[in-house]
């Protein structure tokens, strides 16, 4: 196809073209081009040997989808779509549970389909328009259902004798059946499997019986003529056994004095090579020791020879001061000889220089020992020592500061919390206060019963650690009021308890009525256990509440 043909009529009448409009030209259709080709690559769909490629859409008449089994086709944009049907096999268990049989017994069937999508053009085209776009359980869930009806129809047309004995012909009618059913959907029935059939009364169970008995009686029949003609052939082969027996004997002693000969020539052979290789052994075990031990001796003479050659050096060494020191009084003398006086002088101050000379040498070599062997060691040990000391107090000095930073904010947060405490308290009494603003009395009234509790566990502390084993009270009858002594007593100990009127007088705080009132005697004093009006007191209210 010319190309630049189509574009001649765009030609410029005066001349030649303008070269940006030939490029533009050519450009577009460079880009028409690609446009097609990609489009072409994209919507060309291949289809996997595992699966079914489904085309539908506008894919011919009369026809809803176009299936396709490997290979590839183009599927036209804005009229065609596509979709894959999978051809894994799908596993279905079918728990079959009392199905009636022909002759009226239920029977259970448990059995396991193996289906798949078919690939025939037509079951594919049925799997297309049933089975698209839908997922595996709902496939199965389809198949299940059409799998238990067939399966109950055909153990329907069958006695319990024919699904028990002609499983065949069993497994021919459920393989036509289902086949034919499942077909209808697209799938084909791949494997049956049929694991156990029982039946609700126990018929399959004594057919079983029956057969195992009639099975177990021509067994024993044929046992006993087995043994008859075993008793027959016993008689001959035991006379053949008999022969044989004697020559396999003998042959047998033979072979085993044989083995047992070579069994010995062999561990004789064994144990002196072991033997020499213990010999050989223990001999290079010796020739190493000994070349050990004569080597650990000559370092030790080498060592030995090494440090009497340092003594002798170092002897040596002395020898040379002191004959350089015999030169000097050698010449000293001479001086002597000279002028007498002169000289012994000059020689006790050149021999006492010399001496000096001497111990100061000494004592430069020992200060050198000294700084070498102890002082240098102390030096370091100090240094050790001084830089443990230094990261420990440095240590204690951090867990100080720690502990301190610990303990401020420690008491920090309980003086803050005091403080709200005593802040939250202030509050409280401050709207207690407003509350009781029209009877200024009744505040202290209440924090009194507030703290009534605390005031009475005190009380009780007073006689709660008695320990009273036994008590024996003598009553003759001549109690106050005819009460007894018992009564006097118990009141008795309970008027030793401190009275909580009292406390509330005391602290200038009148109790409210709900807790009772003090009667007063003529002498202003409670009476005897807390108890009725004072003869002769006027206007004595009783005593309501209790004391303690």
């Amino acid at each position: 196809m010319n190309v630049l043909g189509l574009f001649a009529p765009l030609q410029l009448t005066g001349g030649d073209a303008d070269p940006v409009i030939w490029l533009g030209l050519i450009g577009v259709v460079v880009l028409l081009l690609l446009f097609a080709v990609a489009l072409i690559v994209r919507q060309y769909k291949r289809c996997p040997s595992n699966k079914i490629l489904v085309i539908y859409g506008k894919v011919g008449s009369n026809r809803a989808a176009q299936c396709l089994h490997g290979g590839g086709k183009f599927v036209v944009p804005l009229i065609q779509s596509h979709s894959y049907l999978s051809l894994d096999p799908l596993v279905i268990e079918i728990p079959l549970e009392g199905a009636l049989s022909l002759n009226n017994i239920r029977v259970n069937v448990p059995a396991t389909f193996t289906v798949g999508i078919s690939t025939d053009p037509v079951l594919m085209n049925n799997a297309a328009e049933r089975l698209l776009n839908l997922d595996e359980r709902k496939i199965r869930d389809q198949a299940q259902d059409i799998i238990l009806g067939q399966l109950r129809l055909v153990i329907a047309t069958l006695s319990i004798e024919e699904i028990n004995k002609d499983r065949e012909k069993f497994m021919s009618l459920i393989n036509t059946n289902v086949a034919e059913e499942i077909n209808k959907i697209g799938l084909v029935l791949i494997n049956v499997n049929i694991r156990d059939i029982t039946d609700e009364s126990g018929y399959i169970e004594a057919i079983g019986k029956r057969a195992a008995a009639e099975a177990i009686n021509r067994a024993k029949v044929e046992v006993a003529q087995q043994d008859r003609d075993g008793a027959m052939g016993q008689a001959a082969a035991d006379r053949e056994k008999d022969v044989g027996v004697a020559d396999e004997v003998a042959q047998a002693t033979t072979g085993r004095k044989r083995a047992e000969q070579q069994q010995r020539v062999e561990v004789a052979a064994l144990e002196a090579q072991s033997i020499k290789g213990e010999v050989e052994s223990k001999r290079d075990l010796e020739i190493a020791t000994a070349q050990r031990e004569a080597e650990t001796v000559v370092a030790a003479k080498q060592a030995e020879q090494q440090r009497r050659i340092e003594v002798s050096r170092a002897e040596a060494t002395a020898v040379e001061g002191e004959n350089a020191a015999n030169a000097e009084i050698a010449a000293s003398n001479a001086k002597l000889a000279e002028v007498r006086a002169e000289a012994h002088r000059v020689a006790q101050v050149a021999a006492a220089e010399a001496k000096a000379a001497i111990l100061v040498a000494e004592r430069e070599q020992e200060l050198a020992r000294l700084q070498k062997e102890q002082i240098v060691q102390q030096e370091i040990e100090r240094t050790r020592v001084e830089i443990e000391a230094d990261a420990m107090a440095e240590r204690a000095r951090r867990e100080a500061a720690g502990q301190a930073d610990a303990i401020l904010a420690r008491y920090n947060a309980e003086a803050e919390g005091t403080k709200k405490v005593l802040e939250a308290k202030a509050d409280g009494y401050r709207r207690l206060m407003e509350a009781c603003e029209a009877d200024p009395s009744l505040a202290p009234t209440i924090l009194m019963i507030e703290q009534l509790p605390t005031i009475i566990a005190e009380q009780v502390k007073a006689i709660q650690n008695l320990n009273i084993d036994k008590i024996t009270v003598w009553d003759g009858g001549h109690g106050a009021g005819g009460n007894g002594a018992t009564a006097d007593f118990l009141s008795g100990m309970i008027s030793a308890l401190p009275p909580v009127h009292e406390l509330a007088q005391q602290a200038g705080i009148e109790l409210p009525s709900a807790l009772g009132k003090i009667s007063m005697n003529r002498n202003g004093a409670h009476p005897e256990g807390g108890g009725g009006e004072e003869k002769g007191a006027p206007e004595a209210e009783p005593e309501v509440g209790p004391r303690a």
